[in-house]
C-alpha cells in the first residue's frame, strides 16, 4: 500500500490531463476499449514523461507497466508487444504529442499564430478599423475575432456598427466583459455608424449612404486616425469606398484584390491577383497588376527578387487569347521586375513563381475552386482509410497530419486580401468569415502596416511606363 501510495503522488499532472484529454475525444475513447489502444495509451503517458523529465523516466515505466498488466487480464497477446511500445514511447510522442501539451490538435492548428504572435510582440502597435457590420454573420464573429486579434496581435481595433446591435451581440456570445475591458483599457473603441451595404447591393450605393460602416471605416484611414481597414462585406462596395474616400495611388488605372495560395514549400505562399476586382481588364491593368504585386511580395513576403507569372493555358509565349499575347509583351519589356514566363494552372501552387497575375474573373474562378479543395480532399482521405480496429488505429495516429493539411489549404486561415493600388491599406474578407478568418486578416492588416508597404507603392509612380 506505502508503495502504491507513493507512486500515485509522484504521478505527473501532466499525465492525468493527457488522459482526460484521450477520454474526451470520440475517435481515442472508442479505441481505447480495445486491448491494442491500451497499449498505445501506455506508450502516450510514458513517452509524454520521457520527454517532459528525465528524471520522472523511472516513474514513466512503472506507469505503461501498470496500464500494460492490466490489459493482461483482457488480451494476453498485449503483454507480448507492450515492452517495445514501452521503448519506443518517446519517438512516437514527439511526433504525435508536443510535451506536456494537453491538447496537440490545438496546438498544430495554431503554431503559425503562434510564431506570428512571437514575432509581432516587438512590432509597432496600431489602430486598424473594422467594418463591423460587414459580413454573412456579423457583428458578433467579427467582434470575437477583433478581441482575439488584439490579445495576439499589438493592434487596436475602432470597431465601426451599430453600437447598440455590437453589444447585443457580446451579451449572446458572452464577450460583454471582455470587451468592456478592452475599452477601458483604450484597445477598442466602438464608433457608431449606420447599416452596412448589403451584399446584393449595387457598389455605387456607398456614394448615397455616407453613413454606412464601410464609409465610416474608410474615413477614418483617410482623417489617419486608424493606420488600415478591413471588412468582410460587399467588397465592391469597399472598392468604390476606397476609391471615393482615399483614392487610386498615382498611375493605377484600376485596383487589384490579391489572395495568398498556398504552394508545396510551406513558408513561402503566392500572391494571386486580380481575384475579383475587375472582370475585364486591359493589358495595361495586368503590366500594373504585376507592378504592385511585385511590391508586396518584396515587403510582406520578403522574396528579394520575387518571380511574376502571367497565368495561361500553356507555356509557350504564342499561346493565350488576346489579352494574354498583349500582356506578354508588356510585362517581356519591363525591366523592374522579373518576369518569369507565362504559368499554366498547374504550376499556380507548384512555387515556381511569387505572383501571378490575372483578369479578376479568371482569378475569382481560382479562387472559389481552391477554397473547396481541403475540404474535398480531407474527406477522399478520410474514405480511403481503412476499416476496423486496425484503421481506427491509424486513423488517431494520422488525425493530427490530415488537419495540417486542410489548415494549409483551408481559406480561413489566410482570411483576407490585400486592395492593392489605392491609397492605403485596405483587407477585404470572405463573406462568410468567422472569428479565426478575421484574426487571420487582421495580422494581415498589420504586417502590411509594419513592413511599410504603402512607402514602397507610392514609389510605383515614378516609373516610367507609369507617367506615359
Amino acid at each position: 500500500m506505502g508503495k502504491e501510495s507513493v507512486q500515485k503522488s509522484n504521478q505527473p499532472r501532466a499525465i492525468r490531463r493527457l488522459v482526460i484529454w484521450y477520454k474526451r475525444n470520440s475517435a481515442v475513447t472508442s479505441i481505447v476499449d480495445t486491448a491494442a489502444s491500451s497499449a498505445v495509451t501506455a506508450s502516450n503517458v510514458a513517452g509524454n514523461v520521457v520527454s517532459g523529465a528525465g528524471s520522472v523516466v523511472s516513474t514513466a515505466s512503472n506507469v505503461a507497466s501498470n496500464v500494460a498488466g492490466n490489459v493482461v487480464s483482457s488480451a494476453e497477446s498485449v503483454v507480448n508487444t507492450a515492452s517495445t511500445v514501452v521503448s519506443s514511447a518517446s519517438s512516437i510522442a514527439k511526433n504525435t504529442l508536443q510535451p506536456l501539451v494537453f491538447d496537440p490538435l490545438k496546438r498544430l492548428q495554431n503554431n503559425d499564430n503562434v510564431l506570428d504572435s512571437v514575432q509581432d510582440s516587438h512590432s509597432k502597435r496600431i489602430w486598424i478599423a473594422v467594418d463591423g457590420m460587414g459580413g454573412d454573420y456579423a457583428p458578433g464573429p467579427i467582434l470575437e475575432g477583433c478581441l482575439e486579434a488584439i490579445s495576439r496581435f499589438p493592434i487596436n481595433i475602432k470597431f465601426v456598427g451599430n453600437i447598440e446591435k455590437v453589444k447585443d451581440a457580446a451579451d449572446r456570445i458572452g464577450l460583454a466583459e471582455l470587451l468592456e475591458n478592452e475599452i477601458g483599457n483604450n484597445r477598442l473603441q466602438l464608433i457608431e455608424s449606420g447599416e452596412p451595404i448589403g451584399m446584393n447591393e449595387e457598389a455605387t450605393a456607398v456614394r448615397k449612404r455616407k453613413n454606412a460602416s464601410i464609409n465610416v471605416a474608410m474615413d477614418l484611414v483617410r482623417n489617419n486616425k486608424a493606420e488600415a481597414v478591413y471588412s468582410a462585406g460587399n467588397s465592391g462596395a469597399m472598392m468604390a469606398s476606397a476609391i471615393f474616400r482615399i483614392g487610386r495611388l498615382k498611375g493605377i488605372d484600376r485596383p487589384a484584390i490579391g489572395a495568398l495560395f498556398p504552394t508545396r514549400d510551406q513558408t513561402r505562399p503566392v500572391l494571386v491577383l486580380d481575384v475579383g476586382a475587375n472582370t475585364d481588364c486591359k493589358p495595361s491593368y495586368l503590366h500594373q497588376f504585376a507592378l504592385l504585386g511585385n511590391v508586396y511580395a518584396k515587403d510582406v513576403l520578403q522574396v528579394k527578387k520575387p518571380r511574376i507569372g502571367l497565368l495561361n493555358i500553356g507555356e509557350e509565349e504564342c499561346k493565350g487569347n488576346d489579352l494574354s499575347l498583349k500582356t506578354f509583351e508588356l510585362l517581356s519589356s519591363e525591366k523592374s521586375f522579373d518576369f518569369g514566363g507565362n504559368c499554366e494552372g498547374r504550376d499556380v501552387l507548384s512555387g515556381s513563381f511569387d505572383v501571378v497575375v490575372c483578369d479578376g474573373f479568371t482569378g475569382n474562378i481560382l479562387l472559389k475552386f481552391l477554397e473547396s479543395v481541403g475540404g474535398v480532399l480531407l474527406d477522399i482521405l478520410r474514405s480511403e482509410l481503412p476499416r476496423g480496429r486496425r484503421g481506427k488505429v491509424g486513423s488517431a495516429f494520422l488525425k493530427s497530419n490530415l488537419l495540417r493539411i486542410k489548415k494549409r489549404l483551408d481559406h480561413a486561415e489566410h482570411g483576407g486580401a490585400l486592395l492593392l493600388g489605392v491609397n492605403g491599406i485596405c483587407v477585404i474578407g470572405h463573406g462568410s468569415s468567422k472569428s479565426l478568418s478575421v484574426v487571420s486578416a487582421l495580422r494581415l492588416a498589420h504586417s502590411a502596416v509594419n513592413h511599410g508597404v504603402m512607402d514602397n507603392l507610392n514609389q510605383l509612380q515614378k516609373l516610367q511606363v507609369l507617367n506615359s
